[in-house]
């Protein structure tokens, strides 16, 4: 499997630096060429192509598909860069180490060596939103990003020396029976990956990041970067299973923390704000699936972080193509763009749609599969997840109806119309979280 994603990274290569037409030709075959070769594989839950301390499990199989397509995703979004050239090949580089960054830690089963490459993947982060971010502020933003989580990972790595003191040994598949782990040690292991998720009360760093970065960046950061924290999460539960009575505080909190943001959203004029607080809500029925240790909650954490993943990416490229024409993310700017594009207007229904949970999206099966065991776990969240689901509609709602619907406004007059580009890139993202519902055995453990 490792050679065949090496492939994948060399094939990516020599398609970005010469973006000419054929090769943006070659480029979405060989993504449709990816897409049917990986619905035709017969998946394991245990480790597999085990070489040089890496190899893939369902989990870090999934996770790595994702990266993949999102990053060629982000390369067909970025036409901007390469129209204008923007330090366009310095762009693409940066998006390649990414990529490498990401297959490395998905796929790494030593957990310092998971520590080491889930920190570097700030670095890239740090920089796309430097180099090609859109105002001032961005500098403030890639601060926020880089303190937030490097102050929070820091004491990760002394409770990693610790258990290899212990343990001798630092490999994911030998710690599983490691129930060794004090109240301190659970939350110093913990506190990385909540905040990168991220869970709410650590989630200040997000909205700035997302208005700051580019169409490209927000895609990755929305649709890979934030799956970083509940695939470690899913990681490192099973050696901390003797301390499964604090996972009520993270539950309760993140549940009681997805009806405020729901709220918050209400409010946002900014579409790229909205759709950034949306992430935090799903992100957080994610972190309470997964920690009620019910195998409902793993695999319908596991089927919303690919869902999320690729609906949040679709809507941030959508918000970006309406950038690209007002100069603005603003509401007020941005209503009634049906006058303008009728036929992209289509496309923002349908993602609106997929992210509030509609069939036959992944995204309804997996909040179905977490509501459930969420429930089992305590019946008392009945309410919350029934105002959450609520609110859900109705931020995405206001989010669509605003944009789309209504008097255009005034100082617009003509626009260029939508390239096939723009729809193919959202077909991509679309074809995948509605498909993807035929294949359910791929998921499950």
């Amino acid at each position: 499997m490792m050679k065949y994603l090496f492939m994948i990274l060399g094939f990516f290569m020599l398609f970005s630096f010469k973006l000419t037409k054929m090769m943006n030709l070659f480029q979405n075959l060989f993504m449709i060429l990816i897409m049917l070769m990986f619905m035709n594989m017969s998946l394991s839950e245990n480790f597999k192509m085990l070489g040089f301390n890496m190899g893939l499990d369902l989990l870090s199989f999934w996770m790595v598909i994702l990266s993949i397509w999102v990053s060629f995703m982000m390369l067909m979004s970025s036409y901007s860069i390469e129209w204008n050239n923007y330090f366009k090949k310095w762009f693409i580089l940066i998006i390649i180490f990414m990529l490498l960054l990401l297959l490395l830690t998905f796929s790494s089963m030593n957990l310092f060596m998971m520590y080491i490459y889930f920190e570097s993947t700030l670095i890239p982060m740090f920089l796309l939103i430097l180099g090609w971010g859109y105002q001032p502020e961005r500098i403030q933003s890639g601060l926020y990003l880089l303190f937030y989580t490097l102050f929070m990972s820091l004491p990760m790595m002394l409770g990693i020396f610790y258990i290899y003191y212990n343990e001798k040994s630092l490999m994911i598949y030998l710690l599983v029976n490691y129930n060794n782990l004090s109240i301190m040690m659970y939350w110093v292991m913990m506190l990385a990956f909540l905040v990168k998720m991220p869970m709410y009360l650590f989630h200040l760093w997000l909205p700035k990041a997302h208005v700051e970065a580019p169409v490209a960046g927000s895609m990755m950061l929305a649709g890979v970067m934030l799956k970083l924290g509940g695939y470690g999460i899913l990681r490192i539960m099973p050696m901390m299973l003797n301390m499964k009575f604090m996972n009520f505080i993270i539950i309760i909190n993140s549940m009681l923390g997805g009806l405020i943001i729901s709220l918050v959203c209400l409010i946002q004029v900014d579409m790229k704000l909205l759709i950034a607080y949306s992430s935090i809500v799903h992100m957080g029925l994610i972190l309470s699936g997964m920690l009620t240790l019910f195998k409902w909650g793993f695999v319908g954490s596991l089927i919303l972080m690919i869902g999320h993943g690729l609906c949040s990416s679709g809507l941030f490229y959508l918000s970006g193509v309406l950038y690209e024409r007002t100069q603005s993310r603003s509401l007020f700017i941005n209503k009634g763009m049906m006058n303008f594009m009728p036929s992209m207007s289509m496309w923002w229904f349908l993602m609106s749609i997929i992210n509030m949970a509609a069939p036959p999206s992944l995204n309804l099966l997996s909040e179905i599969m977490l509501i459930c065991s969420l429930l089992s776990w305590s019946w008392i969240l009945v309410f919350n997840l029934m105002m959450i689901s609520f609110f859900s509609a109705v931020y995405m709602l206001y989010l669509y109806t605003y944009s789309q619907h209504g008097e255009y406004y005034s100082g617009k007059f003509s626009y260029i119309q939508n390239y096939v580009r723009e729809f193919l890139l959202i077909i991509f993202h679309w074809f995948p979280l509605n498909i993807l519902i035929l294949k359910m055995d791929m998921f499950s453990f």
